[in-house]
């Protein structure tokens, strides 16, 4: 299939950015509102409880980015909703367990970086295959941001979120998984991380940048720039660790690496995570003397060990659950920011085509059809 999402540029100061994404994106915003509605009702409150938990981080927020305040301010302007339900659609992970006193979260992302050393012809790689409850499928769209006197951001992201995956034109390529662990508190909620980081041009800016926030939940962030650094930033609100690539290679799944941090664990699903750490690690590895998109792709489209795939099919969860909460990949994203590029698909790889955006291209271009899924 060769489907591609949506695509919106927005350009001006942080409120007409939030603004120009509310009014583009309005009936998918409104769309994404009543599917949060009706999962927070299965777990027994309601969109007005959960926008007022959410209003409790602006303080946070604002306090570390007046900009990112602005931007969703702008938002509710745009898309003629709530205050409190434009922030509640940048944290309604914190939301979800302030409120239920549980991670909702599941089987979540398998990211990767590969430096140029390994992958050959001086060219380096970061992403991942995000993996989301079904109901966010259809409200994924690519963006282009530009923020007076800011870097140009290329991201990925569902309508109303302002911050979740992807590149910025200075070179640096930012991506991320969830982790498990307790002690969450209000704060600098964990989507917009990646604001913070595509603000820097390199690895070591953004992780410093990332270390001063009063974080309110936990995100691993794994990064890679034009000049070939990476790193794998695992945290919890109150402390991080960085990890390094081994032979040119980071990846990372929904579990924590560094044995000093295992004492936070406590994602019910490790084992699952565990299995695509390993399996995407060894294709990696195993891979020949030049590893491209292609070859990532590939990669990418795994569906092996029915359970532990990590190209996932909604189909795959069988559990008796409702639909929307079901999980899948909803979205696989290869990017090579030293050349200002990331590869999309919209949906599992192993069923969607990459389509290729650039900082460089006046238009959406799809993909080399080499990158087409090459199986059903």
């Amino acid at each position: 299939m060769t489907d591609s999402f949506p695509f919106h540029r927005f350009a001006g100061s942080h409120f007409e950015v939030g603004r120009q994404h509310g009014e583009a994106l309005r009936p998918r915003i409104q769309l994404h509102l009543e599917r949060l509605e009706r999962r927070f009702a299965r777990q027994g409150f309601t969109l007005e409880q959960a926008e007022q938990a959410a209003l409790g981080y602006r303080e946070g927020i604002r306090s570390a980015s007046a900009g990112l305040d602005e931007e969703i301010n702008g938002l509710s302007a745009g898309a003629g909703i709530s205050l409190g339900a434009a922030f509640l659609l940048q944290l309604r992970a914190e939301v979800f367990v302030e409120l239920v006193g549980r991670h909702g979260a599941e089987q979540e992302c398998t990211t990767f970086a590969i430096l140029p050393e390994r992958a050959g012809k001086g060219r380096g790689f970061v992403g991942q295959n995000a993996d989301l409850p079904a109901m966010y499928h259809d409200l994924m769209t690519v963006v282009r941001i530009a923020v007076d006197g800011e870097p140009e951001v290329l991201m990925v992201t569902p309508a109303g979120q302002i911050s979740y995956i992807g590149i910025n034109d200075a070179g640096l390529g930012v991506f991320a998984n969830y982790l498990h662990c307790q002690r969450w508190r209000e704060g600098f909620p964990r989507y917009l991380y990646t604001r913070i980081a595509l603000l820097e041009r390199t690895v070591a800016a953004a992780e410093e940048a990332l270390r001063g926030l009063h974080r309110a939940s936990s995100r691993n962030i794994i990064m890679l720039d034009s000049g070939g650094r990476s790193v794998d930033l695992e945290n919890t609100p109150e402390t991080m660790t960085a990890l390094h690539p081994e032979h040119g290679v980071l990846v990372h799944a929904n579990h924590y690496l560094h044995e000093d941090y295992a004492v936070n664990e406590s994602n019910p699903w490790a084992e699952n995570s565990r299995i695509r750490y390993r399996r995407l690690r060894t294709q990696i590895e195993e891979a020949g003397a030049v590893i491209g998109e292609e070859e990532i792709a590939a990669m990418l489209r795994d569906r092996s060990d029915a359970g532990d795939e990590l190209s996932i099919h909604p189909e795959d969860d069988r559990r008796d659950i409702d639909p929307e909460d079901r999980n899948m990949t909803v979205t696989s994203v290869i990017a090579e920011p030293g050349r200002g590029q990331i590869w999309v698909a919209s949906g599992p790889p192993s069923r969607f085509a990459y389509q290729r955006y650039a900082f460089d291209d006046a238009e959406l271009r799809a993909a080399d059809t080499a990158l087409d899924p090459t199986a059903a």
